[in-house]
């Protein structure tokens, strides 16, 4: 009775604490309610409200006393609240790290179980790579590894390291990760230790619930449940011998044998991979063949491992090799009384161009090599011997009945041939001749039995008639040709140029007339005028010398309005017409005239023979601040003068001391073709134009002065503002504008800022004046003469060129050859 009692207070208080925990600050009544009952939930929807309400648990203590709630189980409720945010926020940190771990590529169970990384780093193995099986083991991404997140096998047997995760839930909780100790237990609070090493997961799962069950009332009365998972991995040993890496390996006692097999590299260089053998308890406890996994995906001699189970991979008894037409080649392993079908089936069968009617291997005797043919009747029974080398040839490149039907037919192509057929039957399977066939004669291209080509002609004409004689049998391999009319006609020409919208050469058709021509080619242009000349071949079949004529020439007058001749002309093949231009017909061309006239701008050339002096006047003249010093032409370098210079053979004659032509050498050449490349791309990007100095003064006094030249399209007269300054540039310490003083000479303004540098030239200092006229330096025995500087005026200091300075053994042999002279001029006076 007294159990019956507090079960329903207990039952009574649960209640209300439920309600009270859905809404703790609406709620009227808090007397009632028992910390110590509270699960993670409760205090979960606790934490809720409070957040909600934007509160603390401490803002509500007064609140909370008002309604009945006693001062210690409202301090039991803060502190538990305290420790349940500080465990989630614990969790939340887990979370964030098992997040990160899998970013950067850490094992970890979403369900919290765990297991120690395995690593071993994989190096290809390019001696065995021809193996087959051996890139099962060398691929990175290939490991075996168990997968944490299924659930844990039943037959699953613990041992020391491992880990379980014990669960009560329901009236009373509990929750904790224990270990599996040394000895073979794990420890649960207020339960004891209980030895679980040795069983199953499933047989300790039993064990465990009935020991909580006789502690914990409520699990043995089933308000309460057990749950029991494992949490943490052991890790096992186990020794792998005749592997690439052979050795010890620590892996997780899910594991299994191809895993253990991938961190070892699989079998070393003479390794079977058809008989390894799993030894436990020192007897071979599975025989594991790889082919099996490989061929067919079977995975049922891929076991789980045990502790100080040991794999050994023993040496291969036989293996064969694979080349040619299958799709995978390589080298195979064969068990004994295994078939050529079956490593037909290793290497996945024959590939699309294979010759399968039989199979060429090369054997090994005792003493020396043979060759043996196995045919396809034999592949089922033949078995290979080790170190066979089987060759899978290619078919060949030729057909068995192939025929094919080309030229005036509807559908030229190959066909199948049969026995019996002839010309009637292809033609018909071609959809029959075109309209164009030449029905005269038919060609065959036929192929002997010596693999030598004949012709053979068919009256095409009679065989269609059904004439059995013409209508001959056909042969594999055989071209027939069916001629068309069109093949024998020349392909005839006519050119049209002179002043149309699309000189060129055109086909020619009968009846053409030069109004059709005119009208196809888009009309004449603005420019025709109305003489056109065609040119026509002579034909004959005698030759008369008397006569001096090459071609007939006809002359005719159109309309050049309308497209339209007076008289329609009918043209013949490889006419040639020119529609001649009008005598008069000039686009206006234009000059420009910047810098300081009154008017500068672009201007129309009114007459042929426009002068620097009549533009200049249109451009309202000269202004006050024009130098005339300082007016030149600028005039565009065309294209076919940079041809021309091109075009020009810089490979002038040149002589060695002996007489002997050296002007032809290679590096002459080279030199010479650098030079004319060098110039080109000067005056075709950077130039540009010409520049030709204009004297304005004398232009004035005189108008026939040279200086007073006829201009051309294009042309650009720059007249510069008058500037007092003098340029000083090149090799000179401080490149600078002097003011131009009057009776000062070259040296006074390279002395102005600071004469030349250590690279200067200064006897090959040159000027150039406003106009774009230079002056050089010149000399005569001791003196020199400078140009005279001007206003505006630009002085130049180049750079000295280079010396080769002499070696030793140049000054050592210009000595001895003065002291050879010395002595040959003493032993002459003698």
């Amino acid at each position: 009775m007294k159990k019956i009692i507090y079960v329903l207070t207990l039952f009574l208080a649960l209640t209300t604490f439920n309600a009270t925990a859905q809404d703790i600050i609406k709620s009227k009544d808090l007397s009632t309610v028992r910390v110590d009952y509270m699960s993670d939930d409760d205090l979960a929807k606790i934490s809720v409200q409070l957040k909600s309400n934007n509160t603390t648990i401490d803002q509500v203590e007064s609140m909370a006393l008002s309604k009945g709630m006693s001062q210690a189980e409202f301090d039991k409720l803060r502190t538990k609240l305290k420790e349940y945010e500080k465990k989630i926020s614990k969790d939340s940190d887990k979370n964030k790290e098992k997040e990160d771990k899998l970013k950067n590529g850490e094992k970890d169970s979403e369900f919290g179980r765990k297991q120690e990384k395995i690593k071993n780093d994989k190096v290809k193995d390019s001696l065995n790579a021809l193996i087959f099986g051996s890139e099962l083991f060398d691929n990175p991404t290939l490991n075996f590894e168990p997968d944490l997140k299924l659930a844990t096998p039943l037959n699953y047997v613990l041992g020391p390291g491992d880990e379980l995760q014990i669960s009560i839930y329901g009236v009373q909780e509990y929750n904790a990760s224990l270990p599996v100790s040394v000895e073979g237990k794990i420890a649960i609070e207020y339960v004891g230790q209980i030895a679980v090493s040795g069983m199953t997961i499933e047989a300790a799962t039993q064990k465990i619930k009935g020991a909580i069950a006789r502690v914990y009332s409520t699990v043995r009365s089933g308000q309460s449940q057990v749950s029991v998972s494992l949490s943490g991995i052991r890790t096992i040993k186990v020794t792998i011998v005749g592997g690439k890496q052979p050795g010890n390996y620590s892996i997780s006692s899910l594991a299994t044998v191809y895993n253990a097999l991938h961190l070892a590299g699989g079998p070393g260089k003479n390794g079977s991979y058809r008989n390894i053998e799993l030894l436990r308890n020192n007897r071979v406890y599975k025989n594991i063949d790889i082919y099996a996994f490989l061929v067919k995906g079977d995975q049922s001699d891929n076991v789980a491992l045990k502790d100080n189970d040991v794999i050994r991979i023993p040496a291969y008894s036989q293996r064969v090799t694979v080349e040619g037409e299958v799709k995978r080649p390589g080298i195979f392993e064969m068990k004994k009384g295994e078939k050529f079908s079956d490593l037909l089936n290793f290497a996945s069968g024959f590939n699309e161009f294979a010759y399968t009617a039989s199979v060429n291997v090369l054997q090994k005797t005792g003493k020396e090599f043979k060759v043996h043919d196995i045919n396809e009747s034999e592949y089922n029974s033949y078995q290979p011997q080790s170190g066979d080398v089987f060759k899978v040839t290619k078919i060949l490149n030729r057909f068995e009945n192939r025929i094919k039907i080309e030229g005036a037919v509807f559908r030229p192509d190959y066909y199948s041939f049969t026995e019996g057929m002839r010309i009637y039957d292809l033609i018909t399977r071609a959809e029959g001749l075109k309209e164009d066939a030449y029905t005269k004669r038919a060609r065959i291209i036929r192929l002997k039995t010596d693999l030598t080509t004949e012709i053979v002609n068919v009256d095409l004409e009679a065989a269609l008639s059904g004439d059995i004689n013409a209508d001959i049998l056909l042969k594999r391999e055989d071209i027939v040709t069916v001629y068309s009319i069109l093949d024998f006609r020349e392909e005839y020409k006519i050119t049209i140029d002179g002043e149309v919208k699309n000189p060129g050469e055109y086909e020619y058709f009968e009846n053409l007339t030069l109004n059709d021509l005119v009208v196809q080619v888009g009309g004449l242009t603005g420019s025709a005028s109305k003489r056109v000349e065609i040119a026509r071949m002579i034909k004959s079949d005698a030759i008369d010398d008397t006569d001096p004529k090459r071609i007939e020439l006809v002359e005719l007058e159109i309309t050049a309005d309308n497209n339209e001749q007076i008289k329609n002309f009918v043209l013949k093949p490889f006419d040639v017409i020119n529609v001649r231009r009008m005598a008069v017909y000039e686009k206006p061309e234009m000059v420009k005239i910047s810098g300081a006239v009154t008017y500068p701008g672009k201007y129309v050339l009114a007459n042929k023979k426009e002068k620097v002096y009549n533009v200049v006047m249109r451009a309202g003249g000269l202004t006050s601040i024009a130098n005339l010093d300082g007016m030149k032409i600028k005039r565009p370098i065309k294209e076919e003068q940079i041809e021309q210079l091109e075009s020009v053979n810089l490979n002038f004659d040149k002589k060695d001391i002996s007489g002997k032509d050296i002007s032809g050498n290679e590096s002459n050449l080279k030199q010479n073709d650098t030079l004319k490349s060098r110039l080109s791309k000067r005056l075709r990007d950077e130039l540009k134009y010409t520049t030709i100095p204009v004297n304005w003064e004398k232009i004035v006094k005189d108008k026939n002065h040279y200086s007073n030249v006829t201009l051309f399209p294009g042309d650009e007269i720059e007249v510069a503002v008058y500037n007092e300054g003098v340029k000083v540039t090149g090799n000179v310490l401080l490149t600078s504008e002097i003011p131009y003083r009057s009776g000062k000479g070259f040296k006074y303004y390279i002395n102005s800022v600071g004469g030349v540098d250590s690279k200067g030239w200064k006897r090959k200092a040159y000027i150039i004046y406003p106009n774009g006229k230079a002056a050089v330096t010149s000399s005569f025995l001791f003196f020199k003469s400078y140009p005279k500087v001007e206003p505006d005026s630009q002085i130049v200091v180049p750079e000295r060129p280079e010396r080769k300075k002499m070696s030793a053994g140049e000054w050592a042999g210009l000595g001895t050859a003065f002291a050879s002279l010395a002595l040959l001029i003493v032993t002459a006076f003698k």
